[in-house]
């Protein structure tokens, strides 16, 4: 079901028109794709804390900035898998997380460059793997906290950097402290 949704949304993004859509009174609507690298890093609790806390992963998300002053955005984001040793043998973890954002975009004067904030929610769905038990998956919503910055080159491209913090509130996993960077691409 939660797919489901997602993917009407997304599919309602994509499906509004590709130019920017002019209404009277209010400034311009602009929809937009982006791509994300992001660095994780996870605290973890209970037997996981063996594990490895980084990740390394990728993001694509699919937006509209309204107003000029705040946006809507979804993602998608994977990591890989990450190995540890522990006593007892071998370790592994890896997280998926699917959501939406809510931004708000602070102009710094006329030079292209805008201060962020954003917070939203999220779904992650996380697979751990002990020596002695062959898997374990957990899945929860997350509610996450960013900061960060935009320099738009022009009136489709944009480079963005984030900090965010994620609330997760698992056993295993507490919560996340990501760094992202990544482009951006205006219709």
């Amino acid at each position: 079901m939660k797919k489901t949704l997602l993917l009407a949304g997304v599919a309602s993004v994509i499906a509004m028109n590709a130019n920017a859509a002019y209404f009277e009174g209010l400034q311009e609507y602009e929809p937009y794709i982006g791509a994300d690298y992001v660095y994780s890093y996870a605290k973890f609790g209970g037997r996981a804390r063996v594990m490895k806390d980084s990740y390394n992963s990728g993001a694509v998300n699919l937006g509209i900035r309204m107003y000029d002053y705040l946006g809507l955005e979804a993602f998608y984001q994977q990591s890989g898998e990450r190995k540890s040793r522990g006593d007892d043998g071998q370790y592994k973890s890896e997280f998926l997380a699917y959501g939406a954002d809510l931004y708000a975009y602070a102009p710094v004067w006329c030079s292209g460059f805008n201060f962020l904030g954003s917070l939203g929610m999220a779904n992650y769905r996380v697979r751990f793997q002990y020596p002695d038990v062959t898997s374990k998956h957990q899945e929860r919503i997350g509610y996450r906290a960013g900061i960060g910055m935009q320099y738009d080159f022009n009136e489709h491209i944009a480079a963005r950097v984030m900090g965010r913090y994620t609330y997760i509130g698992m056993a295993r996993l507490n919560n996340l402290k990501e760094v992202t960077a990544g482009l951006r691409y205006s219709f």
